[in-house]
């Protein structure tokens, strides 16, 4: 396969398991298209030209042409300046690497990362949570993770990748979307009665069953076991947390359950205020399991080695 032929796989996939809709994503490219077209020419000339063909900001080819031809990869949740030296020590060992993939973005993908919060607004609306409360909760969030990104050194481990000529390539939003429509039709076909029904569906998932040999399993955040689930929400995509104040719009539009990977302590505070159940599924456990399922789905396109490091482990379901 090319490189570009995985990063096109990557996209459609990810398009496809967007929880907000095929449509939404696509009337979002008919504005970024518009806008860009009237614009100046000299802010085309500083504008991100591949975000009119590529939804998700934090999801990149972050050192090669795209040309390159892929038989096998070293594949992480977080690829490093130390990742990106192990890839280089096993090419010297005889162990060939021809890419590099992280789940976490890198790079001029992790710098502005932030810009695909907007997406929560949709999915919050999905939800019953009117569009205008959604938009205005995640504008301040979204200002205040773009403070926390602008004084991040980003580019050291794609320097390294530039300067060992090792192509690298990072997949972040479309993996999650993957988990979320995963998770999500698993518990509205199941109907789990409790939260405990939550967590036995979960650990029936070789990436949580493998989360909890490593002691980062699923666990109830928020609730106990004998709690009825009642409606739930799978919040895995959309950059990073949202807005600390969405729980109470939560509640009254329905949901009593809320499945995550993680929740700070100042969110699980406002979800405990609004009654909230929580479950968390486990951060690395779920990135797991969207990485499974994209190299699932780009294995089915064409032959690849998969070597698993950086917290991942590789679970085929072909």
């Amino acid at each position: 396969m090319l490189l570009k032929e995985i990063y096109e796989a990557v996209l459609s996939r990810g398009i496809e398991a967007d929880p907000r809709g095929k449509d939404t994503v696509l009337k979002d490219f008919d504005r970024r298209n518009k806008a860009y077209n009237e614009m100046k020419e000299e802010e085309k000339k500083f504008f991100d030209a591949e975000s009119l063909k590529n939804p998700y900001a934090d999801t990149r080819i972050l050192n090669g042409t795209g040309k390159e031809n892929i038989e096998s990869t070293l594949v992480g949740i977080d690829m490093e300046v130390g990742e990106i030296l192990l890839a280089d020590r096993l090419s010297s060992k005889g162990q060939k690497i021809d890419l590099i993939i992280s789940h976490h973005p890198e790079g001029r993908a992790y710098a502005n990362f932030y810009e695909v919060m907007r997406m929560q607004a949709d999915i919050l609306n999905k939800f019953g949570v009117p569009i205008n409360i959604a938009e205005d909760l995640l504008d301040s969030r979204i200002k205040e993770v773009e403070r926390k990104l602008s004084p991040v050194n980003h580019t050291r481990a794609v320097d390294a990748a530039r300067l060992l000529d090792i192509p690298f390539l990072c997949i972040h939003t479309p993996v999650d979307n993957m988990v979320a429509s995963c998770l999500q039709r698993l518990f509205d076909e199941k109907k789990p009665d409790t939260i405990d029904d939550i967590l036995k569906i979960l650990k029936e998932i070789p990436e949580y069953e493998e989360g909890i040999k490593n002691n980062a399993g699923p666990k109830i955040l928020l609730g106990s076991k004998d709690r009825r689930a009642g409606k739930i929400f799978v919040d895995m995509t959309g950059g990073t947390e949202g807005s600390k104040d969405i729980f109470e719009s939560l509640a009254n539009s329905g949901v009593s359950t809320i499945v995550a990977m993680h929740l700070s302590e100042e969110h699980r505070k406002k979800a405990e205020k609004s009654h909230v159940n929580v479950v968390i599924a486990g951060h690395i456990s779920s990135d797991n399991l969207g990485m499974n399922l994209m190299l699932d789905e780009i294995q089915k396109i064409g032959q690849l080695e998969v070597l698993p490091c950086s917290g991942f482990r590789r679970f085929s379901r072909k």
